[in-house]
């Protein structure tokens, strides 16, 4: 399946949480979007790794993406080393995306600067002829996307380019929300978590507003990126 844009997450949520209202528009653009999760999140404090994974389906179906795969990596002990490059290798090479979103560079927690290295390393890797791997007994084509961005989460990263994401945050809320053993639930009777306050589910939306007040928008989602946006003209940043 040819994919315009792959998302990628150490663990389910963090797309939804990061990027899925850039995800949402796109689809509505017609554009292919896919998610890969990396683990299960089964060392998660609330809720199971089953209930994780019905969460996730139910989210990628509000955001309307045409695939959504889990690689079942070790939830905070995956590393990245030729075995985890190999399979994403695989995937990358399997889905073939012009485009790469995945974790912040550098995170409160390890998976997402260990996923973020491992991500953009699989990328340059999957590129190289001479590495050789398999998809349902078929040898495959090396194949690097054009960009790897990696979005926001926890830490204050400033980005360098703003999408402008209004009329697709409710859908972001709702992907988010699908999460429901993970976040905000005054009833809930599991421990409390970073994650799990309202002033947490609050900031996805005032975080928004703010890079959106920046770019002159109602909302916006921030990415960091590899090399140098590139442009044809001066009036495609209006």
């Amino acid at each position: 399946m040819k994919l315009d844009i792959l998302a990628i997450g150490s663990h389910p949520d963090d797309v939804e949480l990061s990027c899925s209202a850039t995800l949402a528009k796109e689809v509505a653009n017609g554009k292919k979007v896919g998610i890969i999760d990396l683990t299960r999140g089964e060392l998660g404090t609330r809720g199971t790794a089953k209930t994780r994974d019905k969460e996730a389906n139910d989210a990628a179906k509000i955001l309307g993406v045409h695939t959504r795969v889990n690689l079942k990596f070790a939830d905070g002990f995956f590393v990245n080393d030729k075995f985890h490059q190999l399979k994403l290798i695989e995937q990358i090479r399997y889905f073939q995306p012009e485009i790469i979103i995945c974790n912040a560079i550098e995170d409160r927690h390890i998976d997402h600067g260990k996923g973020s290295q491992l991500v953009s390393d699989a990328c340059f890797l999957s590129g190289l002829r001479k590495i050789e791997t398999n998809h349902n007994g078929q040898l495959q084509k090396p194949w690097r996307p054009k960009a790897v961005y990696h979005y926001i989460q926890w830490k204050d990263i400033e980005p360098n380019i703003v999408v402008n994401v209004t009329g697709f945050m409710d859908k972001k809320m709702d992907s988010v929300k699908a999460y429901k053993t993970q976040f905000f639930d005054p009833n809930s009777k599991e421990p409390q978590t970073p994650i799990s306050s309202a002033n947490f589910t609050d900031s996805i939306i005032y975080r928004a507003r703010n890079l959106g007040r920046l770019i002159g928008t109602e909302y916006g989602e921030g990415f960091t990126v590899e090399r140098y946006p590139a442009v044809e003209s001066l009036f495609d940043l209006i």
